[in-house]
Formats: structure tokens, sequence, C-alpha cells
């Protein structure tokens, strides 16, 4: 590869566009110090890819840019293109399509370098490369610059070595060999986190699998736990329907009791006015009575209120006499119904006893419903117990309401025959 032209627009001194002619044999540039003959040799070095702001003699890469000057402002890029004849096709696989490449390094102040060859951008070791397989480069030992002769007297055997590599055209291959071992140990480090990755979904998978288990098992357990509350709830409804039966038919055997004890009480309401009404016309009798002999209608008086006390006492003993034969009727009959549901009962725990022996995986589930059964007998017992007191009770209560009533039948007597007796003498006294 030959380099044929340079152009340069806003690198240091050359504020405008510059072109720089290499012409096959030597070319030269002659001018006096300060003209910019060693800024040609720096923008040849920094457009093969030079990174050392200090090699350009400044302190940061953006001092290659024109600062300016008393007439001419400053400029914010920089760009140098170099030319080069690839007609002998030397350069690398992917730059060598064209006969004429020019490569073309731009800098903009605060932002950085770009590359491009023939246009297309590309990586700043492409062109490094490039220049390497051409025996070229910014550190190429055939660049001399001011003081590198007495270096190159003075430089380490390392230095030597390098610009040996250099001029030998080798140094191109230590840089593709040193990107092929970066690349490698990229590789590496990849299949190494490949491995830790695998490594890492294989334990997930095993994780994954336990749950996968773990679910199924719950799944079936929610289903058994689902059934049984089924179960559970319509043994619940049963019962319950049961108990509701039972208390609407109390409910109306006391709606019965009560009518009975409504008409009984009206009846002795009716009985009462009646009583009142026909003893009245007595009292008028005995008031007028009384003011002739006053001690006998004083005593009538007296005999009257004890009848009627007594009348009172009689009707009031037989509505209790009545009630207490309603209240027997009504126990004898919820004995009866405690008794059937204490034998239906002891026939359904015989009949879950018998499930139980049958059926020992049912054993808990039917273990709780004979349980529960038991418990239902023991309340019906307890019921039953407590209707049979109940009717002790009220057989007492009876006896002694009968010997009342007795009584006050006897006490009803001897007053109406006194009442009588004392009606003959007021009518005799009458007469």
């Amino acid at each position: 590869m030959d380099f044929t032209r340079l152009r340069l627009s806003g690198f240091k001194s050359f504020i405008d566009p510059c072109e720089f002619r290499i012409e096959p044999g030597l070319t030269g540039v002659v001018g006096p110090n300060g003209c910019g003959k060693s800024n040609l040799l720096e923008a040849l070095r920094w457009v093969m890819g030079a990174a050392s702001a200090k090699a350009m003699r400044g302190e940061g890469m953006d001092d290659v840019i024109f600062a300016g000057s008393a007439a001419r402002p400053s400029r914010n890029h920089a760009e140098v293109t170099l030319t080069i004849d690839n007609a002998a096709r030397d350069a690398p696989a992917a730059l060598n399509a064209e006969a004429v490449l020019e490569v073309t390094r731009r800098i903009d102040r605060g932002e950085g370098s770009t590359y491009r060859v023939n246009g297309r951008e590309v990586r700043a070791r492409d062109v490094q490369i490039l220049f390497a397989d051409a025996r070229a480069g910014a550190n190429s030992p055939a660049l001399v610059r001011q003081g590198q002769i007495s270096e190159l007297i003075a430089a380490k055997p390392q230095n030597r070595r390098r610009i040996l590599e250099e001029a030998a055209g080798v140094t191109g291959l230590y840089g593709r060999r040193h990107e092929a071992e970066l690349r490698v140990a990229a590789a590496q480090a990849n299949l190494e986190r490949l491995d830790d990755l695998a490594r890492e979904l294989e334990s997930g998978l095993a994780r994954l699998r336990r749950e996968a288990r773990q679910a199924a098992r719950y799944k079936a357990l929610a289903g058994e736990i689902r059934a049984l509350h089924a179960t559970l709830l319509q043994q619940k409804w049963s019962e319950a329907r049961a108990a509701a039966q039972r208390a609407g038919a109390e409910a109306a055997t006391a709606a019965l009791e009560l009518e009975s004890a409504t008409r009984a009480a009206a009846a002795a309401s009716a009985k009462a006015v009646g009583a009142e009404t026909a003893i009245r016309p007595l009292r008028d009798r005995e008031a007028a009575a009384s003011a002739v002999l006053g001690r006998l209608a004083i005593e009538n008086d007296r005999l009257g209120r004890d009848l009627e006390n007594a009348q009172a006492e009689a009707r009031r003993l037989a509505a209790e006499l009545e009630r207490i034969a309603a209240d027997d009727r009504r126990e004898a009959e919820r004995g009866e119904d405690a008794a059937d549901a204490l034998a239906r009962v002891e026939a359904e725990i015989v009949a879950l006893q018998g499930e139980v022996d049958q059926a020992p995986e049912r054993g808990p589930q039917l273990q709780a419903a004979a349980d529960a059964a038991e418990s239902e007998r023991a309340r019906t017992d307890a019921a039953v117990e407590a209707l049979a007191a109940a009717a002790a009770a009220g057989e007492a209560e009876a006896r002694a309401t009968a010997a009342r009533l007795i009584e006050a039948e006897r006490r009803l007597a001897r007053l109406t025959t006194a009442r009588t007796e004392a009606q003959a003498e007021l009518a005799g006294l009458g007469e």
C-alpha cells in the first residue's frame, strides 16, 4: 500500500482545508521553524490511530483542534483524511474490496474521535491493524520525529524489539492475537456463565417439580376437604330441619293449649258476670232489711261475701284443675315424643357403630357422628327426666288442688245452708 494524499481541515495550524500530495519518489517539505512541518507528521500519526495526547504535543486530544488566533476564531472540530493506493490488495479482508482507501479521522470538541474508511464508520482498532499490516502506524519506526534518533540509540532492548517487530510487520499479528485472546477469554467467561445459568435452571426446575407435586397434593386434599365439608353441612342441615319440625309441632300444641285456656277464661268471666248479676238483688234486699235488722243484715253480708269468695275459689280451682289436666296431657305427649326420639337415636347409634365396624377408614367421621348421636341421646334423656319431674310436680299440684276444691265445695255447702237459713229467718221477720 502507498500513501498518495493527506488532506487536513482544522487540524492545529491548518484551519482551512489543505491537501498534501505524496508523489512517487522523494517528497519533502521545506520551511522555517513554526511553519507547520511537524504538524504534517503529527497529522499522519493522528489519522493512523495515535491515542496519546502527549505524542501530539498537547494536554488533551482536543488540543489538535485549531484554538483560534487574533485574526481567526477557533474551530469546534478537526478532520484528517489519508488516501491509500490499495491496488495490490494488501489491506485486511474487511477493507480490501476497493483499490483506493480513504481513511478519515474526525474529532469534535468534547465528544471524541470517529473513524471512517471510504465513508463507512469503523473502529479505531480496525484502522490500527490496517496500518500495522502495512508496516506503518502511529508508532512506526518509519516515522522519525524530532529527537527520535537519540531515543533509539538509548532505547531499552524491549523497545528495540518493538521497533524491529513493527519494521518486520508482525505488530498486526500481535494485535490480532491479543484480540483473539480477549475473545477467547470473553467466550470462556460466557461459557462459565452459561454453566452457572444451567445449574441455576436445573435447581429451579427441581424446585418447580417439588412445587408441582405439592400443588397436586394440595389439590387432592382440597377436594377431600370440600367433600367432607359438604357432608358435614348436609348432616347439620338435616338436624336443623328435624329441630325445626319439632319446634313447629310444639308451637302448634302450645297454640291449642292457649286457645283452650282462652275459652276457659271466657267461660269463667261469663260465670263471674252471671254470679255478680245474681248477687246484686240479694244485696239490695239485705240493705233494705239491714235498716230493720242490723245484726242479721251484717251477718247476711258476711255470709254473702264468704259465699262469693268460696264460689270464686271454686271457679279458680276448677280452672286450675283443667289447666293441670291439659299440662298432664301435654307432658305425656312430650314424654312419648322424647321416648320415640330416644329410641330413634339409639337405633342410629347402633347403625353408626355397625358402619364403624364395617368401614375402618371412615372411622373418624362415623365416630364423630356417633358422638353427636350420643350427645343427642343424653340431651333427650335429660329432657325425658325433666318431663317426668314436671309431670310428678303437676300430679302433686293436681292432688293438692283437688283437695282444696273438695274443701271449697264443703265450705260452699255450709255457706249455702247458712244463707238459706238466714233468708228463711229474714222472710219470717218480714212477714
